[in-house]
């Protein structure tokens, strides 16, 4: 297998993505295993913050590397939490914090319509003019009180009304299946296989 070096600490995410590369024969490896610092992410886009991670991995590394950068965007907050999804409540990053926060903007809001987005940059080397981008959105409602025990971030509050159920409560296979990330992660293996049969 060819080793990708993912540029996230994130377990949920490394979990997620070394289920689904492995696929076509990459193995995974978190940044940390290579003490890699996480990458300054100063942009006010999901693409741009997503190609400086990938960048900083390949150049601290040598080799190939995987950036998402994904959050939920909440369309009664325009667009927020956005690239802050993370750090929504401030530092040091807290998932109960930020729900808390969102919940608390949202009170009294009828619109609580949101979706989570994934963008993707593989990139084959640090200065790769061409890198794969791909992105994926996932669309649902904010509700105030949590439900279910998987996922991270947002999930418990992020309700699929076609599944009568928060991302939280779904099996992973089924969230890999169609999640944002999940619907990224299968543009970019597609892009993947076509470029090696080039």
């Amino acid at each position: 297998m060819k080793k990708l070096v993912l540029a996230s600490n994130n377990a949920g995410k490394l979990r997620e993505f070394a289920a689904l590369l492995a696929t076509v024969d990459f193995e995974v490896l978190p940044q940390a295993h290579f003490n890699v610092p996480e990458a300054e992410e100063p942009h006010f886009t999901f693409v741009e913050n997503a190609i400086a991670k990938a960048r900083h991995a390949a150049r601290l590394t040598g080799l190939p590397a995987l950036a998402d950068d994904s959050g939920i965007c909440v369309d009664a907050l325009g667009g927020a939490p956005g690239v802050f999804s993370a750090r929504f409540a401030g530092e040091p990053k807290s998932d109960q914090r930020n729900n808390e926060k969102l919940v608390a903007d949202l009170a009294g809001q009828p619109n609580r319509r949101a979706h989570y987005y994934c963008i993707l940059v593989f990139v084959r080397h640090a200065d790769d003019p061409q890198p794969i981008i791909a992105e994926g959105e996932w669309h649902g409602e904010i509700v105030d009180t949590p439900r279910g025990e998987n996922g991270f971030g947002y999930d418990p509050y992020f309700w699929l009304g076609e599944f009568g159920c928060t991302a939280a409560e779904l099996a992973a296979d089924k969230k890999n299946a169609i999640s944002h990330r999940g619907k990224a992660l299968a543009v970019l293996i597609g892009k993947l296989r076509a470029r090696a049969g080039r």
